[in-house]
């Protein structure tokens, strides 16, 4: 079994791929858009994203412009990234922080050498650190 986010971002879903590639290195796998169904485009927005898929790593995350309305809303959750060294933690935490706010700054705490909290640009809260057990 495999458990993949889904994240809908009412609209700004090509402004947040854009971004998690040049903050991530995010690399797309799929893109489809609501002109090439063969349904009409909902919501009057056949440019828009229906589905997208993009790997961080070794992790697929799927989005969507969901229904466009431009308000995306993201509460309840945080997708926590695994790094192995500092440089990589404050390389990753200071692109997703680019445009963002920062909720705790990188640091060392008693669980890792390196961890941070930030809601990027667009509202999803990310973790940021190396685990006790780095990544293999």
């Amino acid at each position: 079994m495999i458990v993949e986010p889904y994240l809908f971002f009412d609209g700004l879903c090509e402004k947040a791929i854009d971004f998690y590639k040049k903050a991530l290195g995010a690399e797309v796998t799929s893109l489809i858009r609501f002109k090439e169904s063969p349904e009409p485009a909902p919501y009057g927005e056949p440019d828009k994203i229906m589905h997208a898929s993009f790997r961080v790593g070794d992790t697929t995350i799927m989005a969507s412009d969901g229904r466009c309305q431009g308000k995306p809303k993201f509460e309840g959750f945080a997708l926590t990234i695994g790094v192995k060294t500092e440089a990589e933690a404050k390389r990753t935490f200071d692109g997703l922080a680019n445009g963002g706010r920062i909720e705790l700054p990188l640091g060392k705490t008693f669980f890792s050498p390196s961890f941070g909290m930030v809601a990027d640009r667009f509202g999803i809260m990310w973790m940021v650190m190396i685990p006790t057990m780095p990544p293999s």
